[in-house]
């Protein structure tokens, strides 16, 4: 006994002896690594790498940038069951502990002793987050005594749910997911809300290894890893028997969800992180930043769905161009050959990609997919004459082996009639491009932009970046500077053949109209309607081009990028679609010059905002507070979250008068000119100006209500003609009346009111001259009071206005410029 005893004592003392060693060997090694240990304070106010993020103005996610994907969640934002899955997964005493599981440690321990191997066991939550934060995962015993410290300091800085939040956002979760809320939406494309048990147990089961026991690419591991999380769950009483069974039947349901737009807007998408670059730098992908941009996406997919269909059309007009590819099929086509090669065709927005398997008089057999088989009737072939170039085709095809032939790879479009059954029609991708882009006229704001058929086939936007000719969509500025200057919509001009001289030209130039027809004395209001070339020429001959390109300026056109010669009248400069659109606001709202913008405020990763846009607008009546200060080069401006921002108003660059008489034109040139198409929306509150350039090369519809302002613009990117036949009119109208159907959807007509120093009058409609009551050809029109011809007192009575049937005598000499 008494040697059981001294053995016992011995043994007692020798163990404490152990356990003082052990404590002084963890103070030692405290006091020698704690002056090395990093800083907590950083996790006051983390910054996690989080994605870009670009929305439209009603909050649909366009674009994320970025490689790592990232969804921030406030604790309180995380579901409780997913919180418990964690737990259950990966640290179950998490709220008892200190930051060490010293119970987790000593069976890391003992399997240490019993296997005298190092594994991977005792990490708490907490000792993870130092580790993900602060350390390597290389496995060493100084990171693991760094570690454990670490966790001890954490602990005592920060709260459990503090921690437990880090942690939920920090952690890789595979398929450059980083956290939960990431997670969720990268296996399952639902935020974490929304998801099912079943789903939650396969994210916590994710951080032992998120490649092995991946959903997506290891099911079968994964599926065992996501039982061990409900069994866990279960032990420990945070589900029932009932849910865990429910949650174990539950097959893997998990797929790759990119990050997908609910807005297609990509050419705004890349305008906008190329602006966030320029502000921040590669910080701009990690930062966190999201951006929030003044698109409408109900009129983002409307301006999409009009581009597409304008050059289907297009295309279909001049004709099929043939197969994709063609390749031997066989006599018994290959499934999976025809998979393979469906699978590499490149994917465009409308078209559906297809294989001819047969063909049998009038009709088609197509392969579209797996089980997926369909006949092309007659109905979607018949328009297929062979392509030659712009102006030619060839002959009417009678069967559809005049078309196509087994094994071409060929697309195909839904067709939407207005009447009858949809139905699939040969189509092709266009090489036609085409653009528009929508503003509000108030302030500026783009609504819409769409820079192409589709981003991916071609990156370059042709609202921004694309200068070309607007051609007669030019004549509007040529015709307001005409009535500023004392013209009016009845002065005549004379529509006649000339030939001029001009020093600026390399020749002697012969301009003509589209019909290759002259007219003769033609009103002002006549001529913009028909859009009659040689009247804007003689008018700005007579005017000058000096003071013409003078006043252009008002609407944001930089005079020293425009021709100085009389072929501004015809719109020869290079102008930007959203150059047109700015200029033609100022047709739209008034008279005031605004400046486009798309880019309505930056948040930071703290969701606190950091930008705020002060676009120029519209004021009734000047700011109280200060005088007036001159435009600054931006319509941008910091945020000041406690200061609100002095309104910015716009400058009124044309009177009230101008802008009546230059609508009431422009609202002619809809109902009885040149866009007589676009009475299909049924309302006489639209105004525009069709544009057409030499050998039809660009196509243009600038139009406008008075509170939305579109252009559309079709032409080839290396400026080949359209062909025949392809004027604005044609070509480009189409897709602004499809935008526009959408725009002016539940808004009421806008009257245009008659400003004050203005009068009616009744005038001849073929001198333009006024003429008392019943007069045969007597017609009203508006003029302002100041250049209102006097009222005659017989029949040729004269005009107070300025001569305008001399304008073949040479020219005043202007100063040179």
């Amino acid at each position: 006994m008494k040697l059981l005893s001294r053995l016992i004592k011995t043994s007692l003392f020798l163990f404490i002896g152990l356990f003082l060693l052990g404590l002084g060997g963890i103070g030692a090694a405290y006091l020698y690594l704690e002056p090395d240990l990093p800083s907590t304070d950083i996790l006051q106010d983390v910054k996690l790498q989080v994605p870009l993020h670009v929305y439209s103005r009603d909050h649909k996610l366009i674009a994320e940038f970025g490689e790592k994907r990232r969804e921030p969640l406030k604790y309180d934002e995380i579901p409780e069951r997913m919180i418990q899955a964690f737990l259950a997964a990966e640290d179950d005493r998490f709220f008892e502990h200190p930051g060490v599981d010293y119970q987790g440690i000593l069976r890391a321990a003992g399997q240490l002793l019993l296997t005298g191997k190092r594994r991977q066991g005792g990490s708490t939550i907490t000792m993870q987050v130092a580790r993900n934060f602060f350390l390597s995962n290389k496995k060493t015993f100084t990171r693991k005594l760094n570690e454990i410290f670490l966790a001890l300091k954490i602990e005592r800085e920060l709260s459990k749910e503090e921690i437990l939040e880090l942690y939920l956002n920090k952690i890789y979760l595979g398929h450059r997911s980083y956290g939960v809320g990431a997670a969720s939406l990268v296996y399952y494309g639902r935020p974490v809300g929304k998801l099912e048990l079943s789903e939650i147990a396969m994210i916590a089961g994710l951080p032992k290894a998120p490649s092995r026991y991946n959903p997506v690419t290891n099911p079968s591991r994964a599926l065992l890893r996501r039982d061990y999380v409900l069994g866990r769950m279960l032990t420990l009483e945070v589900i029932s028997r009932a849910e865990h069974d429910a949650a174990k039947a539950t097959p893997v349901t998990a797929t790759l969800h990119r990050a997908m737009s609910e807005v297609e807007a990509p050419y705004v998408a890349e305008m906008v992180r190329a602006e966030a670059v320029r502000r921040f730098g590669n910080t701009a992908y990690t930062g966190g930043y999201t951006i929030h941009t003044t698109i409408d996406s109900r009129l983002q997919e409307s301006a999409n769905a009009g581009v597409r269909q304008a050059l289907h059309a297009y295309d279909k007009r001049h004709g099929y161009r043939g197969a994709e590819a063609h390749f031997d099929l066989g006599e018994t086509p290959d499934p999976a050959l025809m998979d393979k090669l469906l699978r590499e065709q490149k994917i465009v927005p409308d078209l559906q990609g297809a294989v001819v398997l047969s063909t049998d008089g009038q009709n088609a057999g197509l392969y579209l997919g797996p089980e997926q088989q369909i006949t092309l009737t007659w109905q979607g072939l018949s328009w297929a004459r062979q392509f030659k170039d712009p102006d030619h085709q060839g002959p009417e095809p009678k069967t559809a082996a005049d078309i196509l032939q087994a094994g071409d790879l060929i697309r195909i479009h839904r067709e939407t009639p207005k009447e009858g059954e949809p139905y699939w029609r040969l189509a092709q991708i266009p090489k036609a491009a085409g653009a528009l882009v929508s503003v509000d006229p108030d302030n500026g704001a783009i609504l819409a932009l769409v820079g192409g058929y589709d981003f991916y086939l071609s990156k370059f936007n042709r609202i921004t970046q694309a200068k070309r000719q607007p051609g007669s969509g030019f004549k509007a500025f040529i015709y307001s500077a005409a009535l500023e200057a004392g013209y009016t919509p009845a002065s005549l001009i004379n529509d006649a053949p000339v030939v001029f001289d001009d020093p600026a030209l390399e020749a002697s130039w012969r301009p003509e109209n589209y019909s290759g027809n002259f007219f003769g004395p033609t009103r002002l209001r006549y001529a913009l309607t028909k859009s009659r070339n040689l009247v804007s020429i003689r008018l700005l001959r007579a005017m000058g081009i000096k003071p013409t390109l003078e006043y252009v300026t008002r609407f944001g056109f930089d005079k020293g990028k425009l021709p100085r010669d009389l072929s501004l009248a015809l719109g020869s400069g290079a102008i930007a679609p959203l150059q047109m659109a700015e200029g033609y606001s100022v047709l739209a709202n008034g008279g005031y010059h605004i400046e486009p913008f798309f880019i309505v405020r930056i948040d930071d990763d703290h969701r606190e905002t950091i930008f705020q846009a002060n676009p120029l607008q519209i004021c009734e009546e000047p700011p109280p507070s200060a005088a007036p200060k001159e435009p600054t080069e931006t319509a941008e401006v910091a945020a000041e979250p406690t200061v609100e921002a002095e309104i910015r108003c716009a400058e009124q660059v044309i009177t009230p008068q101008n802008h009546y008489l230059m609508n009431s034109m422009m609202r002619d040139v809809v109902q009885r000119g040149t866009a007589r198409k676009a009475r299909a929306l049924g309302r006489k509150d639209i105004a525009g100006k069709t544009g057409t350039t030499n050998d039809q090369r660009d196509a243009w519809f600038n139009g406008f209500s008075r509170n939305l302002v579109a252009i559309a613009w079709v032409g080839f990117d290396d400026f080949q003609p359209l062909g025949r036949g392809e004027v604005g009119g044609r070509a480009a109208l189409p897709a602004w009346i499809h935008f526009m159907r959408t725009g002016l959807e539940d808004t009421e007509e806008a009257p245009l009111e008659l400003p004050e120093g203005m009068v009616t009058m009744r005038i001849d409609e073929k001198t333009g001259k006024p003429v008392n009551a019943g007069h045969k050809g007597a017609i009203f029109e508006v003029f302002r009071e100041k250049y209102a011809p006097e009222i005659p007192k017989q029949e040729n009575g004269t005009s107070s206005l300025p001569e305008t049937e001399n304008l073949d005598a040479p020219a005043p000499e202007e100063d040179p410029f």
